[in-house]
């Protein structure tokens, strides 16, 4: 049991940062484009506050659903410990599976970012958009690996089970 409350408790304060990253990223977003008002600001604000949202929101998803998951699962165990091969692993096997994909796509993006970075002018809307981009890739990027860790411990715990 102790190894469920733990690896939801983890997910949900994971679920946190996302939701204060995603407010700092909006506020910043919202000084960039009231105070600084210049076009490199303006691009960065653009990806820092669509990606912002995002996180914001599967933040907020995570958070509510971590304690339900939690009861959901601590009473499989004592209850119907079957359930655990039937329902638990394959969804843990899908989340870290989509874990991977969302990965690739943070790196795809953040190797499109540096791309723009690279080939686009110096103050440009565009490059603010990129920098942005490349900030977000990568703080989702760390999130995501260091929860992909917690999901594969937590499912090799599951399949330890008999």
């Amino acid at each position: 049991m102790e190894t469920i409350s733990t690896y939801f408790s983890a997910r949900r304060a994971e679920s946190m940062l996302f939701i204060a990253v995603g407010v700092l990223a909006l506020a910043a977003s919202a000084y960039f484009l009231l105070v600084l008002r210049k076009p490199f600001f303006n691009g960065a604000a653009i990806t820092l506050s669509v990606v912002a949202a995002l996180q914001m929101i599967v933040g907020v998803v995570i958070y509510q659903r971590s304690p339900v998951d939690t009861a959901r699962v601590q009473q499989m165990v004592q209850s119907a410990p079957q359930k655990i091969k039937s329902e638990e692993i394959p969804r843990m096997q899908t989340v870290i599976r989509n874990f991977k994909i969302y990965l690739g796509v943070e790196v795809g993006l953040l190797i499109l970012s540096i791309g723009v970075l690279l080939l686009s002018s110096p103050g440009t809307l565009i490059r603010g958009a990129a920098t942005g981009l490349a900030i977000q890739a990568v703080f989702t990027a760390v999130l995501d690996l260091a929860a992909t860790r917690r999901g594969d411990a937590y499912l090799t715990w599951l399949l330890s089970q008999p």
